[in-house]
């Protein structure tokens, strides 16, 4: 079976989850990383030697870094659909992934930090505008993105929408008041309505 180590109160995480889930593969999750521990052992450390999650182990195939993660899983069971087999459908879908990991993910992080992880009286209201007003633009960027198609890499879901809708999910939790942006409304309501998102897209931040 597949395992996948990492707590799911982790972005990252959610990522592979929610992959798995999509695609009805059966996996074992153990919590690992902050309050679990786990990352820090020796044995961890073999595995992923970042000593981060999420970590993913497969017939004896080790791997690490959540969107490399999440186009292995969709490569070997979803060739075609969530992974594409077109070049430049593929290449469309793999940019809009390290999109995700290098500027959206980069951008909301710290106002999420401040307003879940960082105790009230310890908060910095400059480090979270900062965020905010970097992150506002990138959602009304996706929004006027999905004004032109169903979704992230074309009209079917494919890898893409995997980690953003994370990303998205992380966002809209935050207790902040949020643009309208009708068009990534519509996409991602349509990914929380899948079942695969119950247990992931569905949870409260913290």
């Amino acid at each position: 079976m597949l395992k996948i180590w990492g707590r799911i109160t982790s972005i990252n995480v959610r990522k592979v989850v929610l992959a798995a889930q999509w695609m009805g593969i059966p996996f074992e999750r153990t919590d690992a990383g902050a309050q679990y521990g786990v990352v820090t052992t020796a044995e961890y450390r073999e595995k992923n030697p970042n000593s981060l999650v999420p970590l993913m182990e497969d017939d004896g195939f080790v791997l690490w870094e959540s969107n490399v993660i999440v186009r292995y899983l969709c490569a070997k069971h979803a060739s075609g659909t969530l992974y594409p087999e077109a070049l430049k459908a593929r290449f469309d879908a793999e940019r809009w992934m390290d999109w995700q990991q290098t500027t959206l993910n980069p951008a909301g992080r710290n106002a999420f930090i401040q307003l879940f992880r960082t105790p009230a009286d310890q908060r910095s209201p400059a480090v979270i505008a900062e965020s905010v007003a970097a992150m506002q633009p990138l959602m009304a960027r996706i929004d006027a993105h999905l004004a032109k198609q169903s979704f992230m890499a074309g009209n079917t879901f494919t890898m893409a929408d995997i980690p953003i809708a994370c990303d998205v999910h992380r966002w809209q939790g935050l207790p902040l008041e949020h643009p309208a942006l009708p068009h990534l409304q519509r996409w991602y309501a349509g990914i929380l309505s899948n079942p695969a998102a119950r247990g992931v897209l569905d949870l409260p931040l913290s």
